[in-house]
């Protein structure tokens, strides 16, 4: 009866063991190497075996809270002590950001190749209500906000997380 339905929950027996085995080879790997891309850590996968998809490695990540930093996805204890102490804006911003551009109601984040999603996930995270919304590409963020005044203000707590 390997891989039958358990009656009554719903669930796989052997799911939480293959599960288990696969975040501990993304952990394993990702401890190792640096890895940039989720592809390029579906491809590792596959080497030992593992086929995962695209969400699969997304909801992993979550559960694992790993992170993507300059040096490729690391686990959010792997981040020092000092980083840890400032709230995650905080952190994203002073990992990622190059140069901070204002435009009217709109601001303009530049970051590193790769950076503009993490630090566009950082932002949308803090739900700040001057906020409208956030677009990133790979390396830009555009922050779009009702108003100057309210540009202006995010700006300002974006400066205060960088001291």
């Amino acid at each position: 009866m390997r891989g039958d339905i358990v009656a009554g929950n719903g669930t796989d027996p052997e799911l939480g063991t293959r599960k288990r085995f696969r975040q501990g080879q993304i952990l394993k790997l990702i401890s190792r190497e640096n890895i940039s891309s989720q592809d390029e850590l579906r491809r590792r996968l596959a080497h030992v075996k593992l086929q995962v998809t695209q969400a699969t490695l997304s909801r992993d990540f979550h559960e694992l809270k790993v992170v993507k930093t300059a040096a490729g996805y690391k686990p959010l204890t792997a981040v020092s002590e000092e980083a840890a102490a400032l709230p995650a804006l905080g952190r994203a911003l002073r990992e990622y950001l190059l140069d901070l551009r204002p435009a009217a109601n709109l601001l303009v984040l530049k970051t590193p190749p790769g950076g503009a999603q993490p630090l566009a996930a950082a932002v949308d995270a803090e739900r700040m209500k001057e906020i409208a919304g956030t677009i990133a590409g790979d390396d830009t963020i555009l922050v779009i906000t009702p108003s100057p005044a309210a540009r202006a203000l995010v700006q300002k707590r974006m400066e205060e997380l960088l001291r």
